[in-house]
């Protein structure tokens, strides 16, 4: 395969406009991001997600939709999920004199969720959602708190696998974040830079250990803007001790690398020095990332000036070698394309396999 397109980008409305199908069809472009205000209603979202499709089909058409409040469409059908938190809080309660019973239903629950969570998106048209988040609660994080399914990591690992399992059957990838953990520093990495000075033993022991236990089960990963000077100075999403020694070599991941996005205060400098989106993009495909998101830059006045400028500079950053792409990566981004066909939203209102879904919610 001859071209690598790393960059996952967002669209400003309800409908793309010229500078969007323009960039959509940059060769570096394999990917969009949806958010709030790209929603007004399934048919609007059916036909923004079939106009991106029309310019290249295997466009991956992304969503932050966790449940609880990180999801997008709350609307027009579509479920209200619950926070994960939930799921681990059901975990252990237990109906009188069934010692475990708890934990079953609540990996039920799971898959439940990720059933309809997965299924709703298709039917829509959309891909991919970045879920679930594999993060401990240690109960300091703001921005993490209730997206974690619970402080054991043994209790992440097999609520997060579930909830995969539901994915799965709705035929969509999923995306552990944000590796190795993020849930340990109080600072939110989308407005300052959070530093974890814990060792990698205690890291690798606790927060990293579901990224482990899950092994050919994850298809994807994003890595924390967090920094651990025990283990190096550079953010995990920017670090090749991270993302390649660690995750690849000593974990055995296989899958898609995702950064954060690049326009977070935590990518905004790298090593204490200011950084340009292309050199935070560069940084991050060199440290072994195979795909890099930028959100958030098209609602701006000068529409979105500079999604273009990273894409010029990437492309004269990989015209001088400072960057390379090679198959694997590609074809990484191909597997998080959904599988098996979907089916229209009408038709999954009557599917026995959503209903009882609906019905094992907590």
């Amino acid at each position: 395969m001859s071209e690598h397109a790393p960059v996952i980008l967002d669209v400003a409305g309800l409908a793309l406009g010229d500078d969007d199908r323009r960039r959509l069809a940059h060769p570096l472009v394999g990917g969009m991001i949806l958010f709030g205000r790209n929603w007004e209603s399934r048919e609007q979202l059916t036909n923004l997600c079939a106009e991106i499709k029309s310019i290249r089909e295997d466009l991956l058409v992304c969503v932050d939709h966790e449940g609880g409040r990180v999801q997008r469409f709350r609307s027009d059908g579509f479920t209200h999920l619950p926070p994960m938190r939930r799921f681990g809080d059901l975990w252990f309660k237990d109906a009188k004199g069934r010692e475990g019973s708890g934990a079953m239903r609540a990996m039920a629950a799971a898959t439940a969720a990720g059933y309809v969570l997965g299924a709703e998106l298709r039917a829509c048209g959309v891909d991919f959602s970045f879920t679930p988040v594999l993060d401990l609660d240690y109960g300091e994080s703001s921005v993490i708190g209730d997206r974690s399914f619970h402080r054991d990591p043994r209790v992440v690992t097999l609520l997060a696998r579930s909830l995969m399992q539901g994915l799965l059957q709705a035929g969509v990838a999923n995306c552990g974040k944000h590796f190795p953990g993020h849930g340990f520093v109080k600072a939110d990495s989308h407005l300052e830079v959070p530093v974890d000075t814990r060792g990698l033993k205690a890291i690798l022991e606790e927060d990293a250990i579901p990224y482990e236990w899950l092994g050919a089960t994850l298809t994807s990963v994003m890595p924390a803007h967090v920094i651990y000077p025990k283990v190096d100075s550079l953010p995990a999403g920017f670090s090749p001790k991270w993302l390649n020694e660690i995750l690849r070599e000593k974990l055995h991941f296989q899958g898609a690398i995702f950064s954060d996005d690049l326009s977070m205060e935590g990518a905004r400098k790298i090593e204490g020095h200011p950084v340009t989106f292309t050199e935070a993009a560069v940084a991050a495909l060199s440290a072994g990332c195979d795909m890099v998101l930028l959100c958030n830059e098209s609602v701006h006045s000068d529409g979105g000036k500079s999604i273009d400028e990273m894409l010029d500079g990437l492309s004269g950053a990989q015209s001088r070698g400072e960057w390379r792409f090679n198959e694997v990566s590609e074809q990484r981004r191909l597997a998080l394309l959904p599988c098996g066909p979907s089916v229209s939203w009408d038709s999954l209102m009557t599917e026995p396999r959503y209903m009882r879904a609906l019905q094992l919610l907590p």
